[in-house]
């Protein structure tokens, strides 16, 4: 295998692992001894030097790890993302079923529809998965809850035609929200 291959195996794996890779893990990724490894991590650390990409090689925590350096980093602010949130509890999916499916929909509607509390709705909002969507025009105005764009890049949707067909389109969703 040549050099080039090495180094897209080497710049895959770091990448792909999102933590310092050891050498020995690398080892075994490019069937290589220790030396020889060695000697394609330092060329690979090289190119990407040479390429001027805007990361480098970082030797940390016994292994190496692709970092993005400070200088080029104060700049891509606008860009990061926070770490990524727990997951959410069992309640809090179905609500947010509820609203994908049915949007807008009001609080005292899903409620009906789950035959329980949508307190989770305070979490999908803060979580900016839900906001609200308007008014709706029965008695007391209540609000109508919808989904975000950050819901379809949390759950890879296209857009909302991309949810999954529901079986027997029962009017509660009862078949969706319990099974």
């Amino acid at each position: 295998m040549p050099g080039e291959a090495f180094r897209a195996l080497i710049g895959g794996a770091l990448l792909a692992a999102g933590r310092p890779v050891r050498l020995k893990e690398l080892s075994e990724i490019l069937g290589l001894g220790p030396e020889a490894t060695r000697r394609e991590v330092l060329a690979f650390t090289e190119a990407v030097q040479a390429a001027g990409l805007g990361f480098e090689v970082e030797e940390v925590a016994g292994g190496v790890r692709l970092i993005v350096p400070p200088g080029v980093a104060a700049h891509l602010a606008p860009v990061l993302s926070p770490p990524a949130l727990p997951a959410l509890s069992a309640a809090a999916l179905e609500v947010l079923a509820v609203i994908a499916y049915r949007q807008p929909v009001t609080r005292a509607e899903i409620e009906a529809m789950r035959g329980g509390s949508a307190g989770t709705v305070v979490t999908l909002q803060e979580r900016e998965l839900v906001k609200v969507v308007g008014r709706s025009d029965a008695v007391g105005q209540p609000l109508l809850y919808g989904t975000t764009e950050r819901f379809l890049l949390e759950f890879g949707l296209e857009s909302l035609e991309a949810l999954p067909p529901l079986a027997g389109d029962g009017p509660d969703f009862a078949h969706l929200l319990r099974g």
